[in-house]
């Protein structure tokens, strides 16, 4: 098979000289290790590439996706693709192609991961398993190894690649079950003892549990509810079209949120999981989004930026042909001075959650979330967890439960973590949060 960037070439040759045209090529190779009742019952690896092509003729704008690399099916990607572009009508916020431009490779690359065989994943899951000391347990080990080539029609030509590993399960002890989770760049660094053993302990904890009232309590939330809270700010609030359409509760310049709480997005990060550039090829660097409590600034493609007079911050993600607008993917919270038991240990009288599970907005503009808790929620009273709790239903704004004064406490275990929107976009610590306001139980 071709190289990505000899596809990419062959893909722009066919494109006619008076149009515009992007490309981006996705080669790679992804396997997964599939575990239940404590038995490994799946492995499957697939190797593949998509090519995703836009054309724009005359401002009128079409994308075709294709897996087939053939030379044929290259040629009749262009044709068919240029063909939806005349029938388009005018785009009147068509930005243009991203100039040429220097996009350092970021290679969150590691070549074990990348050759990662069933045995070594198998490995992983074996310590997640034994970690639970007989409880039945269930989850998957992946990894993935990926190259990214985008190119256009103005000659810019960039190129990155990336590995991931993953590891997500639960331990259930009959009714009750407690989850794990880790990713990484490198296979190797995942530590399925360490992971199943949070997941055991969180398993054991939960028999029993109890139902509390409804009501406001002071929570202390584990990493998985932190990544989807501020991927929910991220895909609702930070966005720039959601902004400017006016559905977005940023205020930027204002002091929205606690002093002590900083959140940015950053695909340089060392412990970054992504590429170095978005889809149009334009380079991604550091986003302060929250600062010292204050929105700062907004995620931007080149549409977005072009009407807001502004310049793109490279968060260009065409989901749905760029529908849903810039989005951030690589979130950073930064992390506090205080363990997860120190947290625990300034609550008098709370809950600690460790999983938000099926969240839903109900209110885009003040970020009104309902949703459950999941695999873990207990009763802290006077400064230590005391009791487990049936799963609960909150309705909450996010934005409220971050804002000024309400922040009490920043941990100090960031890692990467699970989230609705997926693994690998958060990177986060467990905090303390003044106030939530949970409904009732899960069933309403």
């Amino acid at each position: 098979m071709s190289g990505p960037s000899d596809i990419a070439e062959r893909v722009l040759a066919h494109v006619d000289s008076g149009a515009e045209a992007e490309v981006t090529i996705t080669q790679g190779h992804e396997a997964l290790t599939r575990f239940a009742n404590s038995y490994i019952h799946q492995n499957v690896a697939e190797d593949g590439a998509l090519v995703n092509l836009k054309v724009v003729m005359d401002g009128r704008v079409a994308s075709s996706t294709t897996d087939r690399m053939g030379a044929d099916s290259l040629e009749r990607l262009a044709a068919q693709t240029m063909e939806a572009a005349r029938l388009q009508p005018v785009d009147p916020d068509w930005p243009g192609l991203t100039p040429p431009q220097e996009v350092p490779s970021l290679e969150h690359w590691d070549q074990g991961t990348a050759e990662a065989s069933p045995a070594d994943r198998a490995r992983v899951v074996k310590q997640f398993v034994d970690a639970g000391k007989g409880l039945e347990a269930a989850g998957y080990c992946q990894t993935t190894a990926t190259n990214v080539v985008f190119a256009n029609s103005a000659g810019h030509l960039t190129e990155d690649r990336f590995t991931n590993a993953t590891l997500d399960g639960i331990h259930r002890d009959g009714a009750a079950a407690g989850s794990g989770h880790a990713a990484s760049v490198r296979l190797a660094d995942l530590d399925g003892e360490s992971v199943g053993g949070l997941a055991f302990r969180r398993a054991k904890a939960s028999l029993g549990a109890v139902d509390v009232k409804a009501g406001d309590y002071e929570v202390v939330l584990a990493q998985e509810c932190l990544a989807t809270i501020v991927m929910f700010m991220a895909f609702y609030g930070f966005n720039a079209k959601s902004h400017h359409e006016g559905q977005s509760f940023v205020k930027l310049g204002e002091e929205q949120f606690d002093p002590g709480f900083r959140l940015i997005d950053d695909a340089t990060a060392k412990q970054g999981l992504h590429v170095g550039f978005d889809s149009e090829g334009s380079r991604k660097g550091p986003l302060v989004l929250i600062d010292g409590g204050v929105s700062r600034a907004l995620a931007h493609d080149r549409r977005t930026a072009r009407k807001a007079g502004t310049e793109t911050s490279g968060h260009a993600l065409d989901f749905f042909g760029g529908y849903f607008g810039p989005i951030p993917t690589d979130l950073v919270v930064t992390p506090g001075p205080l363990s997860e038991d120190e947290l625990v240990s300034s609550v008098d009288q709370g809950l600690y959650v460790s999983t938000f599970n099926y969240c839903r907005v109900l209110d885009p503009k003040t970020l009104v979330v309902t949703g459950l808790t999941r695999n873990g929620t207990f009763l802290i009273e006077n400064g230590r967890i005391a009791t487990p709790v049936t799963n609960l239903r909150f309705t909450q704004s996010f934005v409220e439960a971050l804002g000024p004064g309400q922040l009490k406490g920043v941990g100090s275990d960031e890692r990467h973590a699970d989230s609705e929107f997926g693994a690998g976009f958060v990177r986060c610590p467990s905090l303390h949060l003044g106030s939530w306001h949970f409904t009732g139980g899960a069933s309403g």
